[in-house]
């Protein structure tokens, strides 16, 4: 099979004529290059993941694009995931402008969220990944889904999905690269043993993706801090909803059931 790249090409329409994609479409079959995916990625914008053999053919389809009146190149490159996400689901997912590694999501976002954390899932080696977000907003849910389209076994560390689950030590073949380790960061640290915080230390050494709800929560009582997190998501119902930790500040822990303590 002959060796291709992939490229992403995104344009800004500045006159919508009729015949215009056919025309640009015609154009790339004219240059050999292949089109996997076309879609509109912003107002106005077209995105399109494009394949073929040799970069020159990229430089003569450029080159021939800014003659055109009627469209202007905004972006040609090897396509980064934001690019692949923002072609299938026609709009770019939104990152902190301060913070490159944090990226928001709301509720009604929650197929894209899924497709993103599916590709960061599929690394290779130590990925550590932060959730924020509130509770039954679908965190756990999103990050259960993701693995499942990653074809990436999960495991809970720690976990309020169906009740309180805390591991205080693991079977041999539960350390593997292969799986994806999951912990709430509050039942860590609210419910914690020696041996539970052993199993993360152990866990946390694997060349394997690691999922930690409620970060801030967990750097704030463990030695980790938020350098060590390789990307950060925020889940939120709407854009406006604050993310609060108010009831973590609190002198101590209580032994209530459940979360009572945090509302949770």
């Amino acid at each position: 099979m002959e060796d291709r790249k992939d490229w992403y090409l995104e344009y800004e329409i500045l006159h919508n004529r009729p015949g215009l994609l056919g025309d640009i479409s015609s154009l790339l079959g004219m240059l050999s290059i292949n089109i996997i995916m076309i879609n509109g990625v912003e107002d106005a914008h077209r995105g399109m993941l494009l394949l073929c053999k040799e970069d020159k053919q990229m430089k003569r389809l450029v080159t021939i694009l800014d003659t055109m009146q009627t469209i202007q190149v905004k972006k040609i490159r090897r396509p980064k995931l934001r690019d692949k996400l923002a072609v299938m689901h026609g709009r770019y997912i939104k990152s902190d402008s301060d913070d490159k590694k944090t990226f928001r999501f709301v509720r009604d976002e929650l197929g894209i969220l899924v497709d993103f954390m599916a590709e960061l899932f599929k690394k290779d080696g130590h990925v550590l990944v932060g959730i924020r977000g509130m509770p039954r907003v679908g965190k756990t849910e999103s990050v259960v889904a993701a693995s499942v389209c990653a074809n990436k076994k999960w495991l809970f560390l720690s976990s309020t999905l169906l009740k309180q689950t805390v591991r205080s030590q693991l079977i041999k073949h539960e350390y593997h690269k292969d799986y994806l380790y999951i912990l709430d960061g509050i039942v860590s640290v609210k419910r914690s043993s020696d041996k539970h915080w052993g199993v993360i230390r152990e866990v946390m050494q694997l060349p394997a993706v690691k999922v930690i709800e409620h970060p801030d929560v967990f750097v704030q009582h463990s030695e980790y801090t938020m350098e060590d997190f390789d990307y950060i998501i925020e889940l939120r119902n709407n854009k406006d909803e604050e993310i609060k930790y108010d009831e973590i500040n609190k002198p101590q822990f209580d032994d209530q059931d459940g979360f009572a303590m945090f509302d949770f």
